[in-house]
């Protein structure tokens, strides 16, 4: 006599044995596709600012003001913004004596106020021109320069295209050299996050009339596709 409860037992795997099968994972090829597409940048940003030295603090930061607000109105003069450029920072500090005796703590000879703005510049064409009036007002602290890609998507979605068709192209060859033809793609997926900004920096100081080179920014796509494979016909 069979016990009732082995019955049970038995019952249950057949009944979970189709469940378990339909778990498995269809047969398939998955690789991943790159594509790089290179795009002007379309924006500039700037650094650039005045440090003034005095006896006092006062001293400091009335001259620094005064020098500032030439460095501002020479940017409205030569057509930016008022939008495009803001405080990117202000600071007023001590200046201290040096010591030969390592004993003897240096005391404040001055002050040195400083005031930096960044500005946007829409025409990357004339960033040299922007520097130079920047330096011609008074500004004896110029950064470096970022050049931007500020809409990125419609390029992105060029690679993306490129990226699709490069997953295919290598698909392809795995499919031929397995004796297997592709079928539908199962999974697409994008890796990472596509960087919109454009790195590229050219380094402070910089002298009047230096020639700038914007350049180019190269944007990335990588994405993982799965296809169902089947046999060759």
């Amino acid at each position: 006599m069979k016990h009732p409860l082995a019955f049970v037992i038995a019952t249950a795997v057949l009944v979970a044995t189709p469940a378990l099968a339909q778990t498995v994972p269809p047969p398939a090829i998955s690789v991943t596709g790159e594509a790089n597409v290179s795009v002007p940048p379309d924006l500039a940003q700037i650094d650039g600012g005045v440090a003034t030295d005095a006896k006092t603090a006062r001293e400091a930061s009335d001259a620094n003001n005064a020098a500032m607000g030439k460095v501002l109105l020479a940017l409205k003069g030569a057509g930016i913004d008022e939008k495009d450029y803001q405080t990117s920072r202000l600071s007023l500090q001590p200046q201290y004596a040096t010591s030969s005796k390592t004993a003897e703590r240096p005391g404040v000879v001055g002050f040195r106020a400083s005031n930096r703005v960044t500005i946007k510049i829409r025409d990357v064409t004339k960033v040299a021109s922007v520097i130079d009036v920047l330096v011609g007002a008074g500004a004896n602290e110029i950064g470096g320069i970022n050049f931007i890609v500020t809409q990125p998507s419609k390029h992105l979605d060029e690679a993306r295209e490129k990226a699709i068709a490069d997953a295919r192209r290598k698909a392809d060859i795995y499919a031929k050299a397995a004796g297997v033809t592709l079928g539908e793609p199962i999974s697409i997926s994008e890796e990472g996050a596509a960087v919109p900004v454009f790195r590229s920096k050219v380094a402070a100081p910089m002298a009047v009339g230096a020639p700038v080179a914007q350049g180019e920014e190269t944007l990335s796509v990588s994405v993982s596709v799965s296809w169902a494979i089947k046999p060759a016909q």
